[in-house]
């Protein structure tokens, strides 16, 4: 296998899965009850893919066994005590439709932790690097475990009230809330910040300095994760008629969004700049 190959196998792998998932969640709001139900399911599943395939393509069984074992398999274990206990989230219970079921867990659920927490990683890792995108100084590390679990907590401020209106799953006591997402209790979005930042403190320590650096194979994954703000963003307040959550989901992933969109575009600039080609409109994703 020559140099470029896992470059180019991350690049293809990703753009692939990725055009899949855009397609499925723009059908999702042209669809409705049990069609829509199954297209979640593909969707996290897609997802899931597309993350842990990712993983393994540009940073080898390491990482992808790591981001599985913490992410999935610990996703599976905080939503099976939540369930049975209501900690850390509140008191809950999930409906039959979003598949078999394990301790009263839909088996997708921790694979949806897993979609999310990869790019939330990555895209963390881009905004912490120092100079050609290695790491440098003494925060950067607490830094970078802090913006990762932001932006991995603050999608669930679309997630929940989606899926809750949906009728996936439904809080005992929904109190008390923010406002204008009644029907979500804040305990829920602070279990969501201490589960992340148990997985991001875990993932590099156990998954290897190959998750401490970011390059070109990452692209998709930021476009995934710029993808997923604006199009949620989008969804909420045209087509499923959730404006406050649009709102505080705009918000709250914009902490990491529009960081992110910042840096991607000034590097293409530089690039362009750098290489004396004129400036043209730039696709931040690709």
């Amino acid at each position: 296998m020559n140099g470029r190959s896992p470059l180019r196998l991350a690049h293809s792998y990703g753009w692939t899965l990725l055009a899949l998932l855009v397609l499925a969640q723009i059908c999702y709001p042209l669809t409705g009850g049990t069609t829509r139900a199954r297209l979640t399911v593909a969707t996290v599943v897609l997802g899931y893919l597309l993350s842990v395939g990712h993983a393994l393509a540009s940073r080898g069984p390491r990482a992808a066994v790591t981001l599985v074992v913490v992410a999935t398999g610990g996703g599976f274990a905080i939503e099976a005590l939540g369930v049975a206990t209501g900690f850390p989230f509140g008191s809950y219970d999930y409906s039959g439709q979003l598949g078999p079921r394990l301790a009263g867990v839909p088996l997708i659920i921790p694979l949806a932790w897993t979609w999310m927490a990869w790019p939330a990683w990555l895209v963390a890792t881009r905004l912490t690097a120092g100079p050609a995108g290695h790491t440098a100084g003494r925060w950067r590390w607490p830094g970078r475990v802090a913006l990762a679990t932001v932006g991995l907590a603050a999608w669930d401020l679309f997630l929940d009230p989606q899926m809750v209106a949906e009728g996936h799953w439904v809080w005992r006591d929904p109190t008390p809330a923010l406002p204008g997402l009644p029907a979500i209790p804040v305990s829920n979005y602070l279990g969501w910040l201490l589960f992340a930042v148990l997985m991001m403190t875990a993932l590099r320590p156990l998954a290897g300095p190959a998750v401490a650096t970011t390059d070109a194979r990452d692209h998709p994954m930021y476009a995934l994760y710029l993808w997923t703000y604006g199009s949620s963003v989008l969804a909420h307040a045209v087509f499923l008629d959730l404006p406050a959550s649009a709102l505080w989901g705009a918000a709250g992933m914009a902490v990491v969004a529009v960081p992110l969109a910042v840096t991607l575009l000034r590097t293409r600039r530089a690039h362009h700049r750098d290489a004396g080609s004129p400036r043209s409109p730039v696709d931040v994703a690709a």
